[in-house]
């Protein structure tokens, strides 16, 4: 049986962060799909993401069964863990329940790939917020967005372009799939999660 320890400081149970950056120019870019999914499950929750603290978009929501802090970092990308931080040492949350949604270039689009833990794997994002946790060991739902057209290709180019065409379809159905993954990882813990979403 999975529950989720009560917190006692009336504060929240869990961080659900969404990588990207902000601001209109970075908006439904392929690099921002952690902040699409926390939309999703702010909508799921009638919850908007705008209140400013700890230097990110926040607001906290219901999320499966427990209380959770939704976050999409204003910081930029690579800067992601100073917001992170913020919020886990405010509210005391321990790394294994800080649960960070990002996008990944190493998968087809609209693939998922849930992990307990691990490196950075070459993500800016992860890896600053690695570094400012001082574990590698937090839950996180990665979103594939697809490899470089060529080799050739400007990677940072390829990750602020937009999708398009069935492309866009697929991500609209992987962004519904990665929230069911993030209630699934709450409710019923990450081992079931990623049997079911892998």
């Amino acid at each position: 049986m999975f529950f989720v320890r009560k917190s006692n400081s009336g504060g929240v149970e869990w961080l659900i962060v969404g990588l990207g950056n902000p601001g209109d120019k970075y908006e439904a870019t392929r690099h921002n799909v952690g902040f699409m999914v926390v939309d999703e499950l702010a909508e799921r929750a009638r919850t908007p993401v705008q209140k400013l603290k700890f230097r990110a978009l926040t607001n906290t929501a219901q999320v499966g069964d427990a209380k959770a802090l939704l976050m999409k970092p204003v910081t930029y990308m690579n800067l992601s863990g100073e917001a992170v931080r913020q919020a886990a040492d405010f509210y005391k949350v321990p790394p294994e329940r800080v649960l960070v949604i990002s996008d990944d270039v190493s998968l087809p689009v609209g693939k998922l790939r849930l992990r307990r833990g691990g490196s950075a794997g070459g993500h800016n994002g992860l890896k600053n917020i690695i570094l400012h946790l001082g574990s590698d060991q937090f839950p996180r739902v990665k979103i594939g967005v697809g490899e470089k057209p060529h080799p050739d290709y400007d990677m940072a180019e390829w990750v602020l372009s937009r999708f398009i065409g069935e492309d866009k379809r697929t991500m609209d159905e992987a962004i519904k799939r990665a929230a069911d993954s993030v209630e699934c990882c709450i409710r019923e813990g990450m081992d079931r999660a990623m049997n079911r979403f892998n």
